[in-house]
């Protein structure tokens, strides 16, 4: 999709023309369709998404870009069952988010780590394990394995607070990927994060999602952030939280750090920075 379609086509079908033309015809891991979400409250109902079109395929890295307050957050926890829209209808994997989230069909990674300071990282990672009634062998193997895979081997039996912010970050990763979902949901887990260590861990993410081949949808606030992580960039309006604009970002799976510094990387970059401020325009 051009930059000139945006003025061509309305906002659903926009997005649904881009997708098929994005992802053929595979059956969505994700599919929203006139998404609506309106919180009650005591001065005026709050209406957080508005008429969301949206499909994530498998194997893609989708990221939700867009102000304070326009609906990433709140989109990401309607997929995640942790909130319930009020209209329009939404899948993930098939099913009700409902069913996916019994089924456990995906992990999700806080904002803050969120891991039990009297639990050592290890035992942090077996958690979900340990509800799911795990044979403790296997809960061994399969932290071990997640440790290595976030590049924490070694630290299994040291305690949250031993670690810096990032490396809680990336325990979280693997206890999110300790029963191995399909689909990866990441609310901004990065952002609170000094540059140097954010930089690391995008290229770390990317190393990972390499490897395992995980459906992720990733909610930031940081541009060059989302146009280095993602396949395509989903960017939203202020509230009523709506679908502005959907991005490629067609950069091949191979991304060292100096990609951004090149035409196509700040072409997107810009592309997107251009949208958030036309989203706020969108009545």
């Amino acid at each position: 999709m051009r930059p000139s379609d945006r003025s061509e086509h309305p906002q659903g079908t926009r997005a649904t023309a881009h997708e098929g033309a994005a992802t053929g015809l595979r059956d969505p891991v994700i599919a929203a369709r006139g998404l609506n979400l309106v919180f009650p409250t005591a001065a005026a109902p709050v209406h957080a998404l508005k008429d969301v079109d949206l499909s994530i395929h498998r194997g893609e890295f989708v990221s939700l870009i867009g102000p304070s307050g326009c609906g990433k957050t709140t989109l990401l926890r309607v997929i995640a069952d942790l909130e319930r829209p009020t209209g329009g209808t939404i899948t993930v994997n098939g099913m009700t988010p409902d069913e996916a989230r019994r089924q456990r069909a995906y992990g999700y990674v806080f904002q803050a780590a969120a891991l039990y300071p009297w639990r050592t990282i290890e035992n942090n990672i077996a958690l979900p394990l340990e509800i799911m009634g795990v044979e403790r062998a296997e809960q061994r193997r399969r932290i071990e394995a997640g440790l290595d895979l976030v590049g924490l081997s070694g630290f299994g039996k040291t305690f949250p607070w031993q670690l810096s912010g990032g490396m809680q970050q990336r325990a979280s990763i693997a206890r999110a990927l300790s029963f191995d979902p399909d689909l990866l949901l990441m609310d901004e887990p990065f952002g609170a994060l000094d540059e140097i260590v954010r930089d690391h861990l995008n290229e770390e993410l990317l190393k990972l999602w390499a490897k395992t081949d995980k459906t992720i949808v990733f909610v930031t606030h940081s541009i060059p952030e989302a146009v280095f992580l993602s396949t395509r960039i989903v960017v939203m309006s202020p509230r009523p939280g709506r679908i502005h604009d959907i991005i490629d970002c067609d950069l091949g799976r191979e991304r060292p750090l100096d990609i951004r510094d090149t035409p196509e990387f700040l072409q997107i970059a810009h592309r997107v920075r251009e949208g958030l401020r036309a989203g706020n325009g969108d009545e």
